[in-house]
């Protein structure tokens, strides 16, 4: 896959780190596929041009198939009613050919929405959101419930059956204070990860779907990181690959330039762009969250773009991508 990854409309060139490429926004997938034909070649029916598509996917399929791939899944995606359900057929669609797909959520938007409603202060320092005792419940209340068991509800409907879970069940994640926990409250980072619980459900072709709070050994509840619970479980269930949906369409080497996405980039690649501020603000969690689930042995680690339809079969199923791919 990597090696098929291709430069599109480069720019000058840029002192830019090793095994770093660049590209620009692409046509849509049946797009590709259609001018990759010839005329002589071009289908005449849709029926014909949903063959070719299955046919060009078949590769991709084989390759993933029966590997597990975490999804984190989040932002612009999840506040979207069809981005939404781009998602869910998404995850469908890929445990329907075999792969074993995983999803962490987070919800942020609707943890504001119940905590402005109940007249309850909305805070963040750092970006991160400080976690008083009041504002938890309402935390564990929203992500472990309404949004779990809706994303549980819809991949259901959708054809296979999923399985709502939060990192206290089966001691799936245990949590510890963050750092600066005196002044976030009771935010916190994964601990422990045991994984034991969802071998059964990705066993028997379920899709487990994991919100992202947990306790620590007290019992104490803590609100996590959902890019940092989607890293750690990838690591601990030896996965194929992490994708974290986003907002924005991956790394760029310019953050001013939209045109300048990074697809293709290497640990050593992201560390230089982190140290001369290429990679900065929000991005630095996520590609900090990447390295660590590489460094513990995921194959490789994406950062996509979760406004696109169906960003998750671009990433997997196509030689394109749908954001940047960051490889050990």
């Amino acid at each position: 896959m990597l090696a098929a990854k291709t430069l599109l409309n480069p720019s000058p060139p840029l002192n830019l780190p090793n095994k770093l490429t660049l590209r620009r926004p692409k046509a849509p997938f049946s797009l590709s596929i259609r001018n990759s034909l010839s005329d002589s070649q071009a289908p005449t029916t849709p029926g014909q041009l949903r063959v070719d598509i299955l046919s060009e996917s078949l590769p991709f399929i084989q390759k993933f198939r029966g590997k597990t791939i975490v999804v984190k899944y989040g932002g612009a995606a999840m506040k979207s009613e069809s981005l939404q359900a781009s998602v869910v057929n998404d995850l469908v669609l890929l445990s329907c050919v075999g792969l074993r797909p995983v999803l962490v959520h987070g919800g942020g938007p609707e943890i504001n929405h119940w905590l402005k409603r109940l007249n309850i202060e909305v805070s963040f320092h750092d970006g991160l959101r400080v976690t008083d005792a009041a504002t938890m419940e309402i935390v564990s209340m929203v992500l472990a419930g309404k949004v779990n068991k809706n994303l549980v509800s819809l991949i259901d409907r959708a054809g296979v059956k999923a399985i709502g879970l939060c990192g206290f069940d089966g001691r799936l994640v245990t949590a510890r204070p963050a750092p600066n926990a005196a002044k976030l409250g009771f935010v916190g980072e994964v601990a422990r990860v045991d994984p034991t619980v969802l071998w059964s459900i990705v066993n028997d072709g379920h899709i487990p779907v994991i919100a992202s709070v947990a306790a620590d050994e007290t019992g104490q509840q803590y609100n996590i990181n959902a890019d940092t619970v989607a890293g750690e479980l990838a690591a601990a269930l030896g996965a194929e690959k992490l994708i974290l949906l986003t907002d924005v369409a991956g790394i760029l080497s310019d953050r001013n330039d939209a045109f300048s996405l990074v697809k293709e980039i290497d640990i050593k690649g992201v560390k230089k762009m982190v140290e001369e501020g290429t990679i900065g603000g929000g991005m630095i969690p996520k590609v900090n969250c990447c390295v660590r689930s590489l460094a513990q042995g995921v194959k490789t680690a994406s950062i996509v773009d979760g406004r696109v339809p169906h960003s998750l079969l671009l990433e997997i199923l196509t030689d394109e991508g749908a954001g940047t791919m960051i490889s050990g």
